[in-house]
């Protein structure tokens, strides 16, 4: 009785048409999935909304694994919303639809910038997306003030870039904003939909030196779910469904030759947007990017990066979310646990490099020196052992986040989300590292370039 109690609330999600083809390619993709599972099970990890994301669109599931691993997601969130919940019963909405500024959210709003900066409107979202694509579904009660603080945080972005020209925490977290409140079925304001609009119109999305394939994506699955769900009006829709066009246009002109759309890890985000607007079997390109992923798998080694590529390898994108249905899933996947990385013995040099802009920093190159480290050593290791060797007084500061540190900060000088500063990983001259300070392993006789960067 209690197997089929749990059969019957599973979710079934739609037909798959792009999923990765032939059975080596399946065989692949589930072990990749058995190995995010074993990563998930760690409870040293913060748990990552995303990864969850990751387990319920694959087609092979540990339910119990799941469930285990929603309770965490749940207990964090909770910890960080509910004192303010129950302070303020829920910011209320205004009656055009602004939730009001309380002393509650206020209070909020002071308690999250002393903890860090997170990118509050991103998390979220990814949030409120998984709790959508959980069998059964939570209580709504409480899921109903997260999604009125979600809309709370997309109107401080929509009147921060009226301010500052664009959104405080990115167009990255305000297309995700979007994006969940979408797929929930819920209807945002016209302004907040085209400011979204007229950034995509305009080319704003990209970094500064180089585009974001990542932002547009995610922007263009917004744009088609707004049009799928119907929840605009006919003329904004026939905007949106020519801007989700240009995006998919310009990621083809774009596509390299090795098939990525951007890089290997922006790469499922484009993909996301061929499968959400039904495009993965007429068009080339996505083919092309689909074998450069099965060529690459090994580049996804950490539980972000294999919980960004799993959804496209089974075919789904996020907005196939908004059609699960509560019935039989199958409940056959076992995790893979981590193996631990292979002792190297030896010793390698690695020279290290910081470089700030003029006119904040008129020296622009402010660090560079070799750095002598163990042969298996990360780049976190690297920038820990520069601040033991003297007399060049080398400091960093790392932040703590579901994707593992994140730097921000180097020699006193802040990378900053509101002033759209980062610090950016170069290998030298100009190739940019896509991984993180505790996941990449320089090569003896690398330089690594740290710089601060604006996006």
């Amino acid at each position: 009785m209690w197997l089929l109690l749990v059969l019957l609330q599973a979710a079934v999600l739609p037909a798959r048409l792009c999923e990765a083809p032939g059975e080596a390619a399946a065989a692949a993709v589930r072990a990749l999935s058995a190995r995010l599972l074993g990563l998930a099970a760690d409870p040293a990890r913060d748990p990552d909304p995303s990864v969850y994301l990751a387990l319920r669109l694959a087609d092979d599931h540990d339910l119990r694994g799941e469930e285990q691993y929603l309770a965490r997601l749940r207990d964090a969130f909770q910890r960080r919303y509910s004192w303010s919940l129950q302070a303020a019963g829920r910011p209320h909405a205004a009656p055009h639809g602004h939730p009001q500024r309380d002393a509650a959210a206020a209070e909020h709003s002071t308690y999250v910038s002393a903890k860090a900066e997170w990118p509050e409107t991103g998390r979220l979202a990814l949030y409120l997306l998984g709790l959508r694509a959980t069998c059964p579904s939570p209580e709504p009660g409480p899921q109903r003030s997260l999604v009125t603080w979600l809309k709370y945080y997309l109107e401080e972005d929509w009147a921060g870039s009226r301010q500052h020209g664009h959104p405080l925490n990115g167009y990255y977290q305000y297309s995700l904003g979007v994006l969940a409140l979408c797929v929930h079925r819920k209807r945002v304001r016209e302004e907040v939909i085209r400011r979204l609009l007229v950034a995509e119109q305009h080319g704003r999305f990209g970094h500064i030196g180089g585009s974001a394939v990542d932002t547009e994506a995610v922007a263009a699955l917004a744009f088609a779910c707004l049009e799928r769900e119907r929840l605009v009006g006919a003329r904004l829709a026939a905007e949106l469904r020519a801007a989700t066009h240009r995006t998919r246009r310009r990621m083809v002109e774009a596509q390299g030759r090795a098939g990525f759309f951007g890089n290997v890890y922006s790469t499922p985000w484009a993909m996301q947007v061929f499968i959400a607007t039904d495009m993965c079997r007429v068009q080339p390109a996505y083919g092309r990017a689909m074998a450069a992923l099965l060529e690459n798998l090994d580049a996804f080694t950490t539980a972000a990066t294999m919980a960004q590529v799993l959804p496209v390898l089974h075919g789904r994108s996020y907005l196939d979310i908004a059609s699960m249905r509560c019935q039989e899933e199958p409940d056959t996947l076992t995790p893979i646990s981590p193996e631990p990385p292979p002792e190297v013995v030896g010793n390698k040099m690695v020279r290290l490099v910081v470089e700030c802009p003029e006119p904040r920093c008129p020296q622009h190159r402010l660090y560079d020196q070799p750095v002598p480290v163990p042969a298996g050593a990360s780049l976190l290791d690297v920038l820990r052992a520069a601040t033991a060797q003297g007399p060049h007084n080398f400091t960093f500061d790392t932040q703590d986040t579901p994707q593992g540190p994140f730097l921000s900060q180097v020699l006193g000088l802040e990378a900053r989300q509101r002033k759209r500063s980062y610090w950016q990983l170069l290998s030298a001259p100009s190739t940019s590292l896509q991984m993180g300070v505790a996941d990449y392993r320089p090569r003896d006789g690398e330089t690594l370039i740290l710089r601060l960067s604006e996006w």
